[in-house]
């Protein structure tokens, strides 16, 4: 198949996708985020400069600039879209699949006027810088290669509204838990053993891992003990061996692991924790309320889980990489948040509608392959399919002129095609 078919059916398909999550939207608006979605994927940017390029439109870029940041500073685009993302990636969801939650930061050193900048822990450099966080949620089962994207929000402590990062968390899962109910466990790392987070989950109902730190209290046999104490008694019932790609070097693990039960402080619910020793000096605890038996598989499957979760970071950081979100210029909050919803459909599409469809696979075949030829084969493969599908697309030339019409039409049969 040339180049050129691709790019037809490639835009077919974000024509397609674009219509189902802008369900709800005006005409306009709908227009808007179909041309976000094909900007966003082509130019492997968020800079409004570059989306604009690649739509190529028969009037001055600057004036494409200028439409573009009208159209994203629209109220309720981030929630409708939202919404109707969440509806989709909720089928994807099964009882024992992972709802990997992860924090992370958008630095911008440089920046001055950005709105409700706030100081940030820089991922990179390890340094306080201003920027903002977000929040994500990212769905993956613990044994597959697949994934789906359910919420990346952008939150500032400076902006009006904020309350805690423990609200901007929960307000994440009780979104994601109003799509999926009572399906899916959700994974948090350090930090997401706060008593703030764990006992809503525990009135909620959530099924739960988190990781412990060891200053932390729990009961054990009635007692108050810290979990770094308990965790040393804990039997070591099974010996397992791992190996993790660290610095593009394969490091092999010997671990063992086992469980105690324990409870909160104030709490009546017993739980589990499972300790695995062999990672550090230190022993890792996972605490959780999944059931947890005297079994090697039961016992293995939370270990795993964690584990999965640490491919699920590398996940997310190539997906910043991917769309270089750092290199966000919106001056205004609104739109920025705004943003982050559309790169989340960017993300959603490369990895679940052309990375996973049966009659799509052509398509991802294509995108990998253009991806090896710029950059070598790449390691990581959603990563390649945001560069490839980039480089295909970038050849096209004006792909929506004089289709307005035409494109509104195709977004609405998409809603009640097969």
């Amino acid at each position: 198949m040339h180049h050129g078919g691709i790019r037809g059916k490639l835009r077919g398909q974000i024509v397609r996708f674009s219509g189902e999550v802008s369900r709800g939207l005006c005409k306009t608006a709908r227009r808007f985020v179909c041309e976000a979605l094909y900007g966003i994927t082509a130019s492997e940017s968020v800079m409004l400069s570059e989306i604009g390029r690649t739509l190529d439109e028969e009037i001055r870029l600057k004036k494409t600039e200028t439409r573009l940041s009208n159209q994203l500073g629209r109220e309720k685009l981030k929630e409708c879209v939202e919404r109707n993302l969440l509806s989709l990636g909720a089928s994807r969801i099964g009882r024992e699949t992972l709802l990997i939650v992860d924090i992370s930061d958008i630095a911008k050193p440089y920046a001055c006027r950005m709105e409700y900048l706030a100081e940030v822990r820089d991922g990179s450099s390890k340094e306080i810088a201003v920027g903002y966080w977000t929040v994500q949620v990212v769905g993956a089962e613990v044994e597959g290669v697949h994934i789906t994207p359910l919420i990346h929000r952008l939150y500032s402590q400076n902006a009006p509204g904020f309350v805690s990062e423990n609200e901007e968390i929960l307000g994440a899962v009780r979104d994601v838990g109003r799509a999926v109910g009572d399906r899916g466990i959700y994974v948090i790392d350090r930090g997401g053993d706060r008593e703030k987070l764990l006992y809503p989950f525990l009135r909620e109902n959530r099924r739960f891992m988190v990781r412990l730190v060891g200053n932390r209290n729990v009961e054990y046999r009635g007692e108050l003990k810290l979990a770094s104490a308990v965790a040393a008694r804990c039997p070591m019932y099974y010996v397992e061996r791992v190996v993790r790609e660290e610095n593009r070097r394969e490091k092999a693990y010997h671990l063992e692991y086992g469980f105690v039960r324990v409870r909160l402080p104030e709490s009546a619910e017993e739980l589990t924790m499972v300790v695995v020793k062999g990672f550090g000096s230190e022993p890792m605890m996972l605490l959780t309320n999944v059931e947890v038996v005297r079994s090697r598989r039961s016992c293995w499957f939370v270990v795993q889980a964690y584990l999965r979760r640490w491919q699920i970071e590398e996940t997310i950081r190539c997906m910043k990489q991917s769309y270089g979100i750092e290199n966000v210029r919106l001056l205004t909050y609104g739109r920025l948040r705004n943003m982050m919803v559309l790169v989340l459909c960017a993300m959603y599409f490369a990895a679940v509608c052309i990375g996973e469809g049966v009659r799509l696979g052509v398509l991802a075949h294509y995108a990998l392959e253009e991806a090896k030829r710029f950059y070598g084969i790449p390691n990581f493969r959603y990563y390649a399919l945001a560069v490839g599908l980039g480089k295909l697309l970038r050849g096209s030339t004006r792909p929506f002129a004089g289709r307005k019409e035409l494109l509104l039409q195709e977004m609405q049969l998409s809603l009640f095609g097969p």
